[in-house]
């Protein structure tokens, strides 16, 4: 009962799909409601309603840190990610490219929240996991938002090498979030790459083994399997979803570390990774939503920790406001830089004395 009733709050997350679904199944005409919801309404709520810092007890975290009712939130996103996936792309078949407006933007651009927060973001928590059916899961929920890479390169790249330059998903102070996209999307491609070659050198394992190859051809396979059933229309429908959801997914890395930096120690290796190399975030609204992505600094320090356990930290740099209003303010640069560099020279300031 205690996992029933704290899992509960987290089927909020499941409000972006109803609202999508509405969106794809006749409610054409206010298919911009997920985005002004996501961006707009949710930014407010976070600011204004009361937020928690607190950690769970020990005997809380022992009796959830297993929960299958946390799990099961989790998996229940794959067949309903895709099956968004197909209910816009069935939708829109019958459509010609003249006949697309403003409607199907705003159908794309919530399709694209979705492939963001629950498709990559639900994979990213069920890739840290060992077994195969989180494996799985995770691997079918990247597939659409078409970043299968990312399970290779964040758990054996980006978690190794964060808040240095060697890592392409760590963003630098003045950094514009442009360019930063470029960098993370391409580099984070190029490291997948490296990690497999890597791997099979080391398992002594034959070119067929590289999970990249089948991963790409997959990929590729849907999208062409999607153009030849269902049209051009719902072909570039998928594609541009897919692409809204993975720079979604690269803006939130530019702001998880934004001008942190880890030490070199003198034996030329970088110091262990700490809660205060990624910026922490405990408004409400934002961490159920996102299952616990915005506790990023435990995430970092302990990467198997399950999200409904996350812990806050004191000494780990704090966003000024939650994800989806620090999205909307990483868009706009100068905003960004007079809000984000004044918060990272306080923070330093502070931590220096």
């Amino acid at each position: 009962m205690k996992q029933l009733l704290h899992a509960l709050p987290y089927t909020i997350g499941f409000l972006f799909p109803m609202i999508a679904f509405a969106t794809f199944l006749g409610w054409i005409e206010f298919s911009w409601v997920l985005p002004i919801v996501a961006f707009v309404i949710i930014p407010i709520l976070d600011q204004v309603l009361p937020y928690s810092e607190d950690n769970l007890s020990k005997e809380d975290v022992e009796d959830l840190k297993e929960s299958p009712v946390h799990s099961f939130l989790l998996m229940a996103m794959l067949p309903i990610q895709w099956m968004l996936i197909a209910t816009l792309c069935i939708e829109v078949s019958t459509a010609s490219f003249a006949d697309l407006n403003w409607h199907w933007v705003g159908m794309i651009f919530s399709m694209g929240i979705c492939c963001g927060t629950f498709g990559i973001n639900v994979a990213h928590e069920l890739g840290h996991r060992n077994d195969r059916l989180s494996q799985f899961c995770a691997k079918g929920l990247l597939m659409s938002s078409l970043y299968m890479h990312f399970i290779i390169e964040h758990n054996r790249g980006h978690h190794r090498h964060v808040a240095t330059d060697l890592d392409p998903a760590t963003s630098k102070k003045g950094q514009l979030v442009y360019h930063f996209w470029i960098q993370s999307t391409l580099g984070a491609v190029a490291s997948a790459w490296q990690l497999e070659e890597q791997r099979l050198e080391k398992k002594k394992l034959a070119w067929y083994h590289n999970e990249m190859i089948w991963m790409m051809l997959l990929q590729f396979s849907v999208v062409i399997g999607i153009g030849l059933t269902l049209g051009a229309v719902s072909m570039i429908s998928f594609v541009f979803a897919a692409t809204i959801g993975f720079l979604l997914l690269e803006t939130i890395n530019y702001i998880e570390h934004y001008g942190l930096q880890r030490s070199l120690r003198d034996n030329g290796k970088f110091e262990r990774v700490k809660p205060h190399h990624s910026w922490n975030c405990n408004r409400s609204i934002g961490r159920l939503l996102l299952f616990e992505l915005t506790r990023h600094s435990d995430h970092h320090a302990y990467a198997k920790r399950p999200y409904q356990i996350l812990r806050h930290f004191d000494t780990a740099p704090q966003l000024p406001a939650g994800y989806p209003a620090m999205i909307v303010l990483a868009l706009v640069p100068p905003l960004w830089f007079m809000v984000m560099d004044k918060q990272l020279e306080m923070y330093q300031s502070r931590v220096s004395c």
